[in-house]
C-alpha cells in the first residue's frame, strides 16, 4: 500500500446497514461511520425489482440508487463531507433473481431452490465522492450440495435467513453444505474487497 496524500480524507461514509460490510471494511483498515436512511425514507423501496430486468443491471441500478439517496442524506445531515461507500448484493438462480425472503416460508422455498443447484452472487459497489462516482461489479458461483430438509427447517429457525438476499449468509452454519465457490468470497459477504479497495484508492482514500 502506498503512502496516503496528505489531504486524502480521513474517514468515509458506509451508507449500509449490513454489519458483514463493516466488519470488510475493518479488515483491510478502512475507517468509516454510518450513514443510513432516516424514518423518513423508504429504503426498502430502491430495492423494488422492473419487470424483466436482468439480475446485473437491477444489483447496478439498485446501488446507484442507494449512492443517490446517500448523497442527498449527507446534504440535509449537515455532517463533515466525505466520500460515501454503497453496495448492493442479490443471488441469482438462471435469470431469477432470489431476494430477501419475506417470511419463514419464503426462507424455506429459496433454499429448496438453491439446493442442489450452482447459482451466481452478483456484488456492485459504489464510491462517490467530490470528484467523482467510481462502480465496480463482483460476480461469483456458489454450489450448494443437496441440503436435507431437516437442515432446512433449522436454519430458517434460527433467524439467519432474514435481512439477507438468497435467504442465506455464507458465514453462517449453511456453509456447511456449500460444496464450491468460484469467486470472490467478500463478494458473496457483501463487498468485495479488492473491487472496493481499488475503488476507494480512485476516491483518494489513503492506505491503498
Amino acid at each position: 500500500m502506498s503512502e496516503a496524500p496528505t489531504d486524502a480524507p480521513s474517514f468515509i461514509y458506509l451508507a449500509s446497514q449490513s454489519p458483514r460490510r463493516r466488519q470488510l471494511l475493518d479488515q483491510i483498515g478502512v475507517r468509516h461511520e454510518l450513514l443510513l436512511p432516516r424514518d423518513d425514507e423508504d429504503a426498502e423501496s430502491l430495492e423494488a425489482e422492473k419487470p424483466g430486468e436482468l439480475a446485473a443491471a437491477y444489483v447496478e441500478r439498485v446501488t446507484r440508487a442507494k449512492l443517490w439517496a446517500a448523497h442527498l442524506r449527507l446534504r440535509k445531515s449537515g455532517l463533515p463531507d466525505a466520500p460515501i461507500l454503497c453496495a448492493d448484493t442479490t443471488v441469482v438462480l438462471g435469470r431469477r433473481i432470489l431476494g430477501k425472503p419475506v417470511d419463514a416460508a419464503d426462507a424455506a422455498r429459496t433454499l429448496r431452490l438453491l439446493s442442489g443447484k450452482t447459482h451466481r452472487v452478483i456484488t456492485a459497489v459504489a464510491v462517490g465522492a467530490a470528484g467523482g462516482e467510481w462502480r465496480a461489479a463482483s460476480t461469483s458461483r456458489v454450489r450448494f450440495a443437496v441440503v436435507p430438509e431437516h437442515v432446512i427447517e433449522a436454519y430458517v429457525a434460527s433467524g439467519e435467513p432474514f435481512g439477507k438476499a438468497g435467504a442465506y449468509a455464507i458465514q453462517s452454519s449453511v456453509a456447511a453444505w456449500i460444496e464450491r465457490i468460484d469467486g470472490s468470497h467478500s463478494g458473496i459477504m457483501g463487498l468485495p474487497l479488492y473491487e472496493t479497495a481499488q475503488l476507494l484508492k480512485k476516491a483518494g482514500v489513503g492506505g491503498f
